[in-house]
């Protein structure tokens, strides 16, 4: 019986042929796209220090975490291995279980929650919980992953429906649009690898690493947009973009401004 961390050990092979391009690294292209989440997590510091500066904790944290999802995933890719393909699923499954502790809107609590605290345990717990059963079937763990995302959209529709700031309205329709390219990337990778190692183009799961990428550059944004604007009340939160507003392509970024009007 191979051991957990032996290379190709993994219950998931996706479809990018294996040892094409190094003799070490499994999976070249899925392994190397990952850079993505290396490049990102720098980025949503350096372009919201002004939340930073207020509030530390919570993008820190979320921003150390997903440099872990990038090193797992880049472990897992380039070896295949058991460990690696838990390790990748586990840092994922921890980063959102983090990301809702701190910013999940108290208003959206459940009823029996009083305080943040209290919702701290409660996530604390469904994570330790949630944590056990991904040992019990890995092959499912990446689409229960990919299932919270759509709570978080029907999160994000609700805010959206309070708020009249179009650029607020325009940066969620963009991150959406990212969204479904990489779903899409993801979905055709599992399901349709026949037809692109028929084609030879077997490189849709790194297409997903660059495009989930994508959307949490603007997804962290629109979090931290909704965060000030429950938790500051100081604070006017207002959407800039780097590097400019006329430039096609750019990245958005939340500045704090007094006094606070309701969005």
């Amino acid at each position: 019986m191979p051991s957990i961390f032996s290379y190709q050990s993994a219950e998931v092979d996706w479809c990018e042929s294996n040892f094409v391009r190094s003799a070490v690294i499994a999976e070249y292209y899925n392994t190397i796209s990952n850079v993505s989440f290396f490049v990102l997590s720098p980025t949503l510091l350096y372009l919201n220090r002004q939340y930073c500066q207020k509030k530390a904790m919570p993008l820190y944290f979320i921003s150390g975490l997903i440099v872990l999802v990038g090193v797992f995933s880049m472990y897992f890719h380039m070896t295949l291995s058991y460990v690696g393909q838990l390790l990748d699923e586990l840092s994922i499954l921890w980063t959102l279980a983090v990301a809702y502790s701190f910013w999940y809107p108290q208003s959206l609590f459940p009823k029996f929650i009083k305080t943040r605290k209290h919702f701290y345990w409660l996530t604390g717990t469904t994570t330790v919980i949630s944590t056990f059963m991904s040992f019990v079937k890995p092959t499912l763990n990446a689409y229960a992953l990919n299932c919270i995302a759509l709570h978080l959209l029907y999160m994000t529709r609700k805010e959206l429906k309070k708020c009249n700031d179009r650029r607020v309205h325009r940066m969620a329709a963009v991150m959406v649009m990212w969204w479904v390219l990489a779903i899409t990337s993801w979905i055709s990778d599992r399901w349709l690898c026949w037809l692109w190692q028929a084609i030879n183009f077997p490189y849709f799961h790194s297409f997903w690493h660059v495009l989930i990428a994508m959307s949490l550059l603007y997804c962290l944004p629109l979090v931290i947009y909704f965060d000030v604007s429950y938790e500051m009340p100081t604070f006017k939160p207002k959407l800039e973009y780097w590097p400019s507003d006329s430039w096609p392509v750019v990245v958005p970024y939340v500045t704090l401004e007094e006094p606070h009007k309701q969005c």
